[in-house]
């Protein structure tokens, strides 16, 4: 201390027992910097107002609202999708071995709980798998896709079963992310995002490269703005790969076969490794749209390419009909990735143990789910046909209501989960957002929030054009529940534009 005062700095406080604090290890400034790089705006500002705004309604504070209503995130059954019966009969079988002797479940789920559990450690779920996944199961993904692809072959050695699709993403970043300065690598990501991809990039401080989607004709991907982007990034990153969302998120628009085919050629002719990201490829509702995986179509386009452009796919349980997102089921499958990578790859899993062995199972029964003539098909059918006939209906009446708003424009829902309309925002509040230092969509969300309890995302929180204005909302709330929050949405906005004009 008498050092400390004769070189004129602050004698340290000492706490009541006469010790004086020591200073703390980890602060905000010696914290590690990509860590607060990293934004994730489907669960940011505006939804922890609203988790606030929930709690004060249920302590009897008074609101213009009965209830939030959370759009903001694709969370199936938080949402009101009701699970698939088969694969929680299962899971419930696999969970508590017991009910194998009970005569109410079927005997093709008790069948299927058998398998899985014969391929757990100790015949437990509870159990460590191997980290590149329990071998089964990642035998019934191959099967899986080489269904999928009319026959295109799958080897079981190239899945690797993650925890989530998110946690496949992030495994392959990692192995790419090197060098330093104008060496450092880039990675090209599409206009609007999903944050989960700007994120990661921030946290492996990677540099991000903008390519936008095309608004005007529904959201499609144009070759010369991938051009663009690639030839402007080379001078001051090193460009390696290229990652597609197909369906979109948050745009829901469908890759055409012809637009996959020019993303291969152009990953070919530039040297990238491309990421594709093919979590709602069940979620398919336009006519005149299909879904093609990028394999597929690699492979169908010959040896010139399916022997030498490096592709990963990624896969999930928590979308499509399944919705599952508790869970963290998920695979990725690597095609022609250099042997010495794919024993780092290896490796690199290997560090986390293993993916959550419940999620292992639930992917299990996705990619192999009841078959004709047993006894749960024709249920399993009946569930599946209804959770995507709705919505298809409610993305068609998002759609259509949104249409109906003078400064709001919906393109079609084509697929996924979400809509993503252009909204127009008077110059005035404008002004007023960037003065209270807020991203104007912020500004416009977080009002409607305050003022109707609906929970929608920004579109400068997934990316846009400058200028531009958006918001995502998810079309998964019950067709009566979304009616209640669009027309919700079209009264504030005339409201919001009557008062800011």
């Amino acid at each position: 201390n008498l050092s400390a005062t004769r070189r004129g700095l602050p004698k340290p406080k000492m706490s009541e027992n006469g010790v004086v604090p020591r200073a703390k290890v980890l602060t905000i400034d010696t914290m590690n910097p990509t860590v607060k790089n990293v934004e994730y705006a489907v669960r940011g500002p505006i939804v922890a107002r609203a988790v606030e705004l929930e709690k004060e309604l249920s302590e009897g504070m008074k609101k213009p609202f009965a209830e939030v209503i959370k759009a903001n995130i694709g969370d199936a059954h938080a949402m009101g999708q009701q699970p698939i019966t088969f694969f929680r009969q299962v899971l419930a079988l696999c969970s508590y071995p017991e009910l194998l002797n009970d005569s109410t479940f079927p005997e093709d789920a008790k069948s299927r709980a058998r398998r899985i559990l014969q391929s757990c450690g100790g015949n437990s779920m509870g159990s460590y798998s191997a980290s590149q996944g329990i071998d089964s199961v990642r035998q019934d993904v191959a099967r899986y896709i080489e269904r999928r692809d009319g026959g295109v072959p799958c080897d079981p050695d190239d899945i690797y079963l993650t925890t989530g699709a998110s946690d496949g993403i992030m495994t392959m970043l990692k192995l790419l992310v090197c060098g330093e300065g104008v060496t450092r690598t880039g990675v090209m990501i599409s206009i609007p995002q999903y944050p989960l991809y700007s994120a990661a990039l921030a946290e492996l401080g990677a540099v991000q490269i903008n390519y936008y989607l095309n608004e005007e004709k529904c959201w499609s991907l144009d070759i010369s703005e991938l051009q663009r982007a690639l030839d402007e990034a080379r001078h001051h990153c090193n460009p390696r790969a290229l990652c597609i969302i197909n369906p979109g998120n948050p745009t829901g628009q469908v890759q055409s076969r012809e637009c996959i085919e020019d993303v291969i050629r152009f990953a070919a002719k530039e040297g990238l490794f491309l990421m594709a990201d093919e979590v709602y490829q069940d979620n398919v509702y336009a006519d005149g749209c299909q879904f093609h995986s990028f394999k597929k179509v690699l492979f169908e386009m010959g040896p010139e390419y399916s022997d030498t452009v490096e592709l990963a796919s990624f896969h999930s349980t928590s979308k499509c009909y399944m919705g599952e997102c508790g869970f963290r089921g998920g695979y990725m499958e690597i095609i022609n990735m250099d042997d010495e990578v794919k024993a780092q790859l290896t490796k690199l899993v290997s560090v986390r143990l293993c993916p959550p062995v419940p999620g292992q199972a639930l992917m299990d029964l996705v990619v192999n789910p009841p078959q004709p003539g047993e006894p749960s098909y024709d249920n399993f059918i009946k569930e599946r046909t209804a959770t995507l006939s709705a919505l298809a209906e409610k993305a068609k009446l998002t759609e259509q209501i949104l249409n109906t708003v003078h400064g709001i424009s919906c393109n079609p829902v084509q697929g996924a989960m979400y809509s993503f309309p252009r909204i127009i925002i008077p110059e005035k509040a404008v002004k007023e957002a960037t003065d209270k230092g807020q991203q104007p969509d912020m500004f416009y969300c977080m009002k409607m929030l305050e003022e109707t309890g609906i929970c929608l995302v920004p579109g400068s929180g997934f990316g846009q054009k400058d200028g531009t204005y958006h918001f995502r909302m998810t079309i998964l709330p019950p067709r009566d529940k979304l009616q209640i929050l669009l027309n919700k949405v079209k009264e504030f906005h005339q409201k919001f534009t009557k008062h800011y004009s």
